[in-house]
Parts: structure tokens; sequence; C-alpha cells
């Protein structure tokens, strides 16, 4: 079979519903098959954890420090309002590492104005400030992953 045969049967298989065709001859063999089997991906969700219960003596132990821990954020969060991260993933001050940062502790900032980046599996989120304030404290360092709804700045409402 020449080419120009070839081609006058893939124009027959791709003008008609046909998905599969198939042609045998002495010295050849031709199959041609339009489109593509879908594949069956099965997934299994993971079983759930069981909590294992713990003796009532180590929670007590390790509650102690909490109160402590609390108590010194405290002072920052009330004179101010947290800026918290939107989303999980690295947080950013400068748009890049050889500039300046967007804020500064003790600037006024504008609504609208970006405070920071935080980079999620490549793409950069601005995070902008919802309302005109004064940046009291930045709770991060520079390239430091951060969760969802945790502190980034604490601001003062003007």
């Amino acid at each position: 079979m020449d080419i120009k045969d070839l081609k006058s049967l893939i124009k027959m298989v791709t003008e008609t519903d046909i998905t599969e065709f198939e042609l045998e001859g002495a010295e050849e063999k031709i199959r041609i098959k339009r489109g593509f089997t879908p594949q069956v991906v099965q997934y299994q969700a993971p079983a759930p954890m069981m909590a294992v219960p713990q003796p009532i003596a180590a929670p007590v132990a390790a509650a102690a420090p909490a109160p402590a821990a609390v108590s010194a954020a405290a002072p920052a969060v009330a004179g101010g309002k947290e800026v918290t991260s939107p989303i999980v993933g690295t947080f950013y001050r400068a748009p890049a590492p050889d500039a300046a940062p967007y804020v500064e502790v003790g600037q006024v900032v504008e609504k609208g104005q970006v405070l920071c980046i935080v980079e999620a599996m490549k793409l950069m989120n601005e995070i902008e400030a919802e309302f005109r304030c004064k940046i009291v404290q930045i709770c991060k360092e520079n390239a430091q992953p951060v969760e969802f709804g945790e502190p980034l700045f604490i601001v003062e409402p003007m």
C-alpha cells in the first residue's frame, strides 16, 4: 500500500463515525484508531486517624507554658489589629531579594497599598491593606513559611 492509499484510508475513517479500523493483508497490517480510551483512575481515601488518649497529667503540664506565650503576644495585639495570611505559602517583605521592603514599622499605609507577598505554588499573591493604617509590628521574617490565618502584621487603624 502506498502513501496515497493510506491518506485516503485515513480520510475515510475521519469523515465517518468509525473509531477503529484494521486491515490485514499478506504482507502488511494497518490499524487506524481515532480518539482515545478513557482511563479509570481509582483513589482510596486514607483511613481516618484515631486520637490516642493521653494521660491527664501530660496535657496539664503542656498547658502551663501556653498562657505565658499568649500573654506575651497580647500586648502587641491589644493596641492594634492583625493582618493575617489568606493562604498557606512563603512570606516575602519585598518584590525581589535586592529590592526595598514594601513597608516598615511605623509607616502609614493607604487602603489598597501592598504590604507583602505570599507565594503559593509559584504564584505571587500581593497582600494589600484593607484600610488606612500604621504598621505597628511585622510578625514574620522574610522568606519564612506562613499558614492560613497566621498573623503577618499588627496594624493600628487610622
